[in-house]
């Protein structure tokens, strides 16, 4: 059973049209910080709803709210191709208190366009009586039913998720047939992400320049490598120049988010020039967080001047920037001479079958009888945790669940002690673990 990807959802609308409230109406905490001011920029911009039995990727396109009217409209332009070129369907917020603008019907052109599937919310809706007249004005945007809700009274929402779910598509899953590894490149922009698969490629299929953020729309590739094939997912589909920085940020992480969802393996690239940052460590985390296999590849390292102790140093910088990801591969390549190329396809193949990796119950539960009886489970006002059993559930990454006596007492650094157990037996080089805690009594 191949565990198929979550759809993507994006959001597109006009300043405080109340994306943010909407957002943490769905994700059911406050992840966005929702202020009075415009533009107030959100660290978490994307999270995971689940709905009845669907489990989605919310996405909020905003980037910096501006101020004027057309930059307004230029924006929400910028918006609606993320969104057409990222998510499978998109939210369209408006607002029934600010009435139908221009910038909204400008917007709904291009999106009708794209022959994507809009959803039409219409915000701010506190009582259906009051305002279903201002709703109906809607209806001359020309992409469908106006849906009322009022985010902030997490009213008609119901049916929103209901509208959207009908145009997921059937099947997200990869088909049957293709086990290729899937490959997302991410990084920064200009850290040398489409020199990396043009290298790979062998030929200029990605149009690359100087400039921060012009390669265009994101492509799948496909690679044939000793005989073997490869998807490349291309995350930069960034066509923007002088813009502000923030935003480029914005945009970069949603791009991030939507290619990560649809790859195995993510290849985080890193500019050996430049040294490893706060920014790569946040891009990082999209992979950790959505349990992908990873490598670190550090690019322009031909570039670095070198002495004996250089790799080691810069190692031991990216390990600590990256604590959250110890089981990261680490290379050290240059797109531009073709340096360790061939050992990033070598990495992949190892990391991505790391990545589908199954163990078998008995030998797991030999490992984890051997761990207890060298390290005795943590007690707690005399109650002592006991591990009763161990079994992998799934793979992509490799899941396991425990049982135990009690939750409570099965603290986080004891979880890491059976992870390292297990790592010390399978290597599982690159790949995350994940575990699932599960109390059962002692009579069964």
């Amino acid at each position: 059973m191949s565990k198929s990807r979550k759809p993507i959802v994006a959001v597109v609308g006009r300043p405080n049209v109340g994306k943010s409230t909407l957002f943490n109406a769905l994700a059911g905490e406050n992840i966005s910080i929702v202020k009075d001011t415009p533009g107030i920029t959100r660290d978490r911009i994307y999270t995971d709803v689940t709905w009845l039995d669907r489990t989605f990727t919310l996405i909020d396109t905003g980037g910096i709210e501006p101020d004027s009217k057309d930059v307004i409209l230029s924006q929400m332009r910028e918006q609606a191709q993320i969104a057409i070129d990222t998510a499978d369907v998109i939210i369209f917020l408006v607002d029934v208190k600010q009435g139908l603008q221009d910038a909204d019907s400008k917007v709904a052109d291009i999106l009708r366009r794209s022959q994507k599937p809009v959803v039409l919310v219409v915000n701010k809706v506190d009582s259906v009586n009051k305002f279903m007249a201002d709703v109906y004005e809607f209806y001359n945007l020309g992409i469908g039913d106006p849906i009322p809700v009022s985010a902030a009274n997490r009213t008609g929402l119901g049916d929103m998720l209901e509208a959207i779910s009908a145009h997921f598509p059937e099947d997200l899953g990869p088909q049957e047939e293709d086990d290729r590894p899937r490959i997302a490149i991410i990084g920064k922009p200009n850290v040398g992400k489409s020199s990396i698969i043009n290298k790979l490629l062998g030929e200029n299929r990605l149009i690359v320049s100087d400039v921060a953020g012009t390669t265009r729309d994101a492509v799948d590739t496909e690679v044939k490598y000793r005989g073997k094939e490869y998807v490349f997912i291309d995350t930069a589909g960034l066509r923007r120049k002088n813009k502000i920085k923030e935003e480029l940020e914005h945009f970069m992480i949603v791009r991030t988010v939507s290619a990560v969802e649809r790859a195995d393996v993510a290849v985080l690239v890193i500019d050996a020039q430049e040294g490893v940052t706060e920014q790569d460590a946040k891009i990082a985390g999209i992979a950790h967080d959505r349990g992908k296999a990873v490598i670190i590849a550090v690019n322009k390292w031909d570039a670095v001047e070198k002495n004996d102790k250089t790799i080691y140093r810069f190692s031991e910088k990216v390990r600590d920037i990256l604590s959250f990801m110890p089981y990261a591969e680490l290379l050290f390549i240059s797109a531009k001479t073709g340096q360790r190329m061939n050992k990033l396809f070598e990495t992949i193949d190892v990391v991505s079958e790391n990545h589908s990796m199954r163990v078998q119950t008995g030998v797991l539960n030999e490992i984890m009888a051997e761990a207890v009886a060298m390290q005795q489970p943590p007690t707690d006002k005399g109650k002592r945790l006991k591990l009763y059993y161990i079994t992998q559930v799934a793979v992509k990454p490799p899941t396991f669940v425990i049982f135990v006596n009690d939750k409570e007492l099965m603290h986080f650094s004891y979880t890491r002690y059976i992870e390292n157990q297990i790592r010390e037996t399978f290597g599982f080089r690159g790949t995350p673990l994940h575990f699932i805690i599960r109390e059962r009594n002692e009579e069964k």
